[in-house]
Parts: C-alpha cells; structure tokens; sequence
C-alpha cells in the first residue's frame, strides 16, 4: 500500500492529532488556541450553501456532444459544425422537491446542459417536456409557491397546486403530460429533453433561424405506475443517482439523439399560434426534426457537491451562432438564472472550475469577495474601457442579426388570442384506452384532499379540451372519494378562453 498523503490544515500545516483536542488536563475545558479544532468547526458550519429554489434534487455526469450531420446553412456557432466534439455536463433533476426529496415522484424533470466550446460555455436549460406550465414569467414565482410548502402546515398543498392551475387554462397541456405515463421516468437515461424555449441560430449570411431543440433517448422510454413508484421510494430515495452513477461506473453510457426542429423569420409570422409561447409546441408535420448528432454521458464527477451542486446553468450562455427569442419566459430566464447563481455560489460562481470556460476569458469585472484571480482585462493599467493600454475590445465579428420582432410596448394580456385547449385536445387523441384512464387515475390521486369547488372548476377545463377528459377526471376522482360533481356550486369567475 503506497504512503498515504500528510494531512494538513488549510493553511497547509501538517496536523499532529486528528483525533484528541487540546484540554486543560484530561477532564479540563478545551483552550481557545486549538487553532485545529476551530478550523474543523468552523468549517463544518460553512458546509451547506443555499439549494435552488428550483431543481434542488438533481444527479449529473460528464460527456461530449459530437455533431454528425451538416446544419451550417443555419448557424455559424462551431460547436454545431460537421464533426466537432464538444465536451459537456447534464444535470437532471426533479422541479419541486427539496435537497432531500426521493428521486422517483411524480414532478417535470430538469434536463440542464452545458457545453463547454472553444467560443465561451453554451448553457442549454430546459426539461423532459416541450412546453411549461405558464407562458408569462409574471406568473412563474407564484406557481413555484404552489409547489412548495404551505407557510401554515409546512407540507405541499395539492389544494394550491390544483387552485393556480385551475385558474390558469395555459398550464393544460404541461399537466395533460405531467400527469401521463411520462410524468414518472424511471431513470434519467430513459427520458427525452427539450430546450423547450424557441431559440435562433443565425448563419455566415446573418440570417436568423427560430429553433427548437430536442434531445432523443436512445435508451427507449420507461415509466413508473404511481403504485410502483411508492414501492421503490420505499426501498430507496436515490434510485435516480443509483441507475445513473452506477451505469456510467459499469460503462453503460447512456446517450440521446439531438434534433432541432427549424422555422423561418416569414413562417413565424403566418403560424396561427405563438411560436415563441412556452405552453405551444411546433407541429412535426410543419416542422420536421433535423437530426443534428449524439450526446454522451462518460464520466462521473469526482466530487458531486464540487462538480453537480456547484454546476450552474444559465441561458444567457449562449455562442456565436445561437441567440434567443421574443420567448417571454426564456427573456426572464437570461436574468433570473444567472442572479440566482451569484446569490447561491458568489459574485464569481463562474470561476468554479466546473463552471469554468475552457477559452480564454477577458472582461472587465472587478474585486468582489473570492476574486483570486485579479483582473482578466488582458493588460495591468487597463481596469476600464475604452482604454489606451491594451485592454480586452469588444469583437464586432460577434454581433448578432437584428430580430424581426416588433411591437407597442405595453402589458398584454397573455391569453388573449392564445388557444389553450388545442394541443392538449391533440395530445390526449393520441392516447389509447389504457394510457387515458391512467391519466385519469394520476389525476384523481393527485387531487387528494382537494376542495371540491376547485376539483369542478379544473375540469371544466378539462371538457374544454375533450368531454371524455373531463369525464374521467370526475369519474376517476368519484371512485377515490365522496365528491359530488352536480353538487359543486359553478364559478361564474373561472378563466375561459377568449374566443368562447
């Protein structure tokens, strides 16, 4: 067995006893100068940082992407290139549980990538689903409250869950999936992820491109019944780390087809929905997917709190070649993502190493707590700009096409002119029997305890989108408990949709 390494304080000191503190005698209080000790305290009271508000519980592992096929037509961004091989990061995670959360419920996954090109890091933060559950970020930190804990019970409220959705017609397609046989992955190698925003590409010729991304699994799709969920998360609360961590160790490395489904600046304006709108997708018979290459996941972190806690995504991270959209949720997500980084990780969270950019890097940031690595202007007398010495310039070659989008600006009201019944009506047609009476059954289980004023009035919503969901819902919810639809007072307050 080789030698095994000094240890040390942090400061480097080589530490004689590790396991007795240093006492008045052998029954006396401990002294002050016992600089080991009070580093170890000290430390250990500084080892938790605040979790995401977010995507809390969440499993991670290296990888690479590698481009197959030829889209250059669309952007100039080289980590899409024929042949290039991008090194990455994936961090899946579930949205409402906490820290400790068992990985195997029922909730909307986090599938969050970064990809570290030779042009800056390229964050692309979606879910396992093509759409979200609200379309205005006015409304995202209430519904995040609603699956959170009541400030009284300190528990999750089904009630406050099924109250925002109910009043909020625009979440019926997000919980039409959430509620389905994909609402419960089995692992995260066998479910799909989407950057579910629109983005743009932009080319050599600065024509800008709307885009869609989609990540297929190639492992094949494998879900849970709520039945066999409780029986695993009764056995284990990390099946998710389990099968993803021990795969990659067993070098069984999972991967996902990318494709992009593509829409020019003229089409976007004749589509009879918001192509920008989180809640919509783009139908695969007007927009084919393109496939673009193979992701990969290799390698696991050495230190999952160094490398997967730390790890900090963000779509303001974008390249040359890749822009945003009109997307109102995705412009509120370039703010608030990278916010909520510096608030949890520090004014420099990207100097993290696993966060790091693998280009140079040259801005003109000063100090600020943890700055050890001075000034990255390119030049010691140049800490502003312009300068005469030297310092970092801005690159013009950069500059992105302008977006052909315009309008008064003013609050609209986002459901006016949206039709939020139609794609869940499409998604709920592709079911067979089987898959619909599930839905019910996950639906009516998750209603639990709920008033039932709110039950009727959510699926009023559902008849909106075919009687036969409605229906069910009630059926399903009538088997499970006293609930008496007919005897349900009707909310004459309850949002319809504008056109009805």
């Amino acid at each position: 067995m080789s030698k095994a390494p000094r240890l040390t304080t942090t400061a480097g000191a080589p530490v004689p006893d590790n396991q007795n503190s240093v006492t008045v005698g052998p029954r006396g209080p401990i002294v002050m100068q016992d600089y080991q000790l009070l580093e170890k305290l000290a430390h250990q009271n500084r080892e938790r940082i605040p979790e995401r508000t977010v995507h809390a519980k969440g499993w991670g592992a290296f990888g690479t992407l590698r481009i197959t096929e030829d889209i250059s037509k669309y952007t100039i961004a080289k980590a899409l290139q024929p042949g290039a091989v991008t090194p990455m990061l994936a961090r899946f995670s579930t949205v409402a549980g906490e820290l400790g959360a068992a990985d195997a419920e029922r909730d909307v996954r986090g599938f969050a990538l970064k990809f570290y090109t030779e042009e800056g890091n390229w964050d692309l933060v979606g879910n396992n689903t093509p759409v979200f559950f609200v379309r205005d970020p006015m409304k995202f930190p209430d519904f995040i409250h609603t699956q959170k804990r009541h400030p009284k019970t300190n528990m999750r409220s089904p009630n406050a869950m099924w109250d925002f959705w109910s009043l909020s017609p625009e979440s019926l397609h997000q919980v039409t999936i959430l509620m389905s046989d994909r609402g419960l992955p089995q692992t995260p190698m066998n479910m799909n992820g989407y950057g579910s925003h629109t983005y743009s590409l932009w080319n050599a010729a600065g024509e800008r491109y709307w885009v869609k991304f989609h990540f297929k699994t190639k492992q094949g799709h494998k879900h849970y019944t709520n039945a066999e969920a409780e029986t695993l998360v009764g056995k284990t609360r990390e099946s998710y780390q389990e099968a993803l961590f021990g795969g990659i160790e067993k070098g069984v490395f999972p991967k996902w087809e990318l494709q992009i489904q593509v829409m020019t600046e003229e089409q976007a304006e004749q589509t009879p929905y918001n192509p920008f709108d989180l809640t919509k997708v783009w139908p695969h018979s007007e927009f084919p997917v393109i496939t673009v290459g193979e992701m990969e996941l290799n390698r696991n972190a050495e230190n999952y709190f160094a490398e997967i806690e730390q790890a900090a995504f963000s779509p303001s991270n974008i390249v040359p070649g890749i822009g945003h959209s009109p997307d109102k949720m995705l412009q509120a997500r370039v703010f608030s993502y990278a916010d909520a980084h510096r608030y949890r990780l520090g004014t420099h969270y990207e100097h993290l190493p696993v966060n790091q950019p693998k280009c140079p890097v040259h801005h003109y940031h000063k100090d600020g707590p943890m700055n050890f690595f001075g000034q990255q202007t390119g030049s010691t007398d140049a800490y502003y700009e312009p300068n005469s010495f030297g310092g970092a310039v801005e690159d013009k070659s950069a500059q992105e096409p302008p977006m052909k989008v315009t309008g008064d600006m003013a609050r609209y009201n986002h459901r006016e002119g949206n039709d939020d019944f139609g794609q869940p009506r499409a998604l709920f047609e592709l079911f067979d029997a089987g898959q619909k009476q599930r839905l019910f059954s996950n639906i009516a289980a998750a209603m639990g305890g709920v008033d039932a004023e709110i039950i009727e009035r959510q699926c009023r919503l559902f008849d909106q989108v075919h009687p036969e969901y409605g229906a069910g819902v009630r059926a399903a919810v009538k088997a499970a408990s006293e609930y008496e639809p007919n005897a349900v007072p009707v909310d004459e307050n309850t949002p319809q949709h504008a056109a009805e």
